[in-house]
């Protein structure tokens, strides 16, 4: 029975999404490190350091499903040694003695972090797919509700009148900034690492720099400039990039959430074919997939915390640091593919935009949302501090008196003669008071996003 959320037959489907666990399962985890080994071998045998025959014997038996990976799991608690038991068993499984050559000149941390890095570049077209998809959708809302009036809030309080495509360009001006971060990481993260046991590529020789180049070049890779065994600011920069990710998603479904309270309702999360809201109360119709994306949010959050301790790394390699990552890593990546997943779903129901209540909560307030347009209208005359004191005086009123602003506009002897009726009315009317919020959102339109943002190596 598992004991993580994410590998629960109960919780899984969503904690997790297939695609992000597949990536980070143990069986992607080995076929990675063999794919790291059989690219070194051949490199090597092409510059002649090791036979032809090897490469190929090592080519023909480095995959995964040859593997008992309940096997290496037991022999790697009896050796204390995470690698050790699969090169023992990449060697035994070659015919002959060409499994002599197998792991020749680099160290387990060269094959674990180039192997993880060859995960994280899988995860990475994962992730900007999902992102894509999201920011699409986006824009359709953004596009579409453009010129929808609704209540901006400030402080929880009612603000100003805005509109609800201004909201969700707000959303994709912030997501579109991820994906330009996306674009410029890509070379700095998608680098791996064959410098040997302390770095220096000494068991290299004087080829070294081409063994490695040409080695992490067939894996489509770049090659660093020194060791990163112990500097982990790729690894940080790719989780940060998630985390920020995901703090714009959480952010977005904790809107959402808010939005659909009873008591506004002017976004509700669509419905899915059989979905229940509670188990007691059959009205009920719950935000669950967004509620799950803010709580997936600050897990993917958590999650930098015991990365940034990983980074603490002593002298040239240090596994008291360097193992936290192994947890913390996919962690993160499948609590944020599952996050994406979900806002895509949410994004791909639909939701629900109710134009006539975000109309209607615009005059809760009697009139007093359009306050800053009124106390602008009188500046010419009293000027601004002056004006804005005394429309604070008239608000006061009006809510003490249970009175529209505009009564208690028309009863202040000091406003008389200020506004024709006609003007008065056209001062009042929230849907004339969104400023360049649907310009804003034509600019947003027209940001030209990168349609991959993988950058080049």
């Amino acid at each position: 029975m598992p004991s993580h959320i994410t590998e629960s037959r109960i919780y899984g489907g969503a904690y997790s999404s297939p695609e992000f666990a597949a990536i980070f399962s143990d069986s992607n985890q080995v076929q990675k490190w063999l794919d790291v080994e059989r690219t070194l071998a051949q490199v090597q045998a092409q510059m002649g350091i090791i036979p032809h025959e090897a490469a190929r014997e090592i080519a023909r038996v480095a995959k995964v499903e040859l593997f008992d990976l309940e096997g290496l799991g037991r022999e790697s608690r009896e050796t204390g040694h995470i690698l050790i038991p699969a090169i023992r068993a990449l060697a035994r499984s070659c015919s002959g003695e060409w499994g002599e050559y197998v792991h020749y000149g680099v160290t387990t941390q060269d094959i674990l972090d180039t192997g993880l890095i060859l995960q994280i570049k899988e995860a990475w077209d994962q992730v900007l797919t999902r992102l894509h998809s999201i920011r699409n959708h986006l824009m359709v809302l953004a596009q579409r509700y453009k010129h929808t009036p609704m209540v901006a809030r400030t402080h929880g309080q009612q603000a100003l009148p805005t509109t609800f495509g201004y909201k969700v360009a707000v959303w994709i001006d912030e997501l579109d900034r991820h994906l330009e971060r996306f674009a410029e990481a890509h070379a700095r993260v998608m680098v791996g690492n064959l410098t040997g046991a302390v770095g220096t590529l000494a068991s290299f020789g004087a080829q070294g720099f081409e063994i490695q180049q040409r080695t992490l070049a067939s894996l489509g890779l770049g090659a660093p400039l020194t060791s990163w065994h112990c500097a982990r600011d790729r690894i940080l920069e790719a989780a940060w990039l998630l985390v920020q990710t995901s703090l714009t998603l959480g952010r977005v479904a904790n809107e959402i959430y808010h939005l659909q309270r009873t008591e506004i309702d002017e976004v509700r999360e669509g419905v899915r074919p059989g979905q229940v809201g509670s188990s007691t109360m059959p009205h009920k119709q719950n935000p669950s997939t967004v509620d799950l994306i803010s709580a997936l949010s600050r897990l993917v959050r958590a999650q930098m915390v015991a990365l940034t301790d990983a980074a603490f790394q002593l002298h040239e390699r240090d596994g008291t640091t360097w193992r936290i990552e192994w947890a913390a890593l996919p962690e993160l990546f499948i609590y944020a593919g599952a996050l994406l997943t979900r806002m895509e779903e949410v994004l791909t129901v639909g939701l629900d935009i109710r134009e006539e209540r975000m109309r209607s909560n615009l005059d809760l307030l009697g009139g007093l949302i359009l306050s800053e347009r009124v106390m602008l209208a009188l500046s010419a005359r009293f000027g601004k501090q002056t004006a804005h004191e005394l429309v604070h005086e008239v608000s006061a009123h009006a809510r003490q008196n249970a009175l529209s602003f505009r009564d208690a506009l028309l009863q202040e002897e000091r406003l008389r003669g200020c506004f024709t009726p006609q003007a008065l009315e056209d001062l009042l009317d929230p849907v004339t008071y969104v400023g360049l919020a649907a310009d804003m959102v034509d600019r947003v339109a027209g940001n030209n996003v990168h349609p991959t943002s993988k950058g080049d190596l």
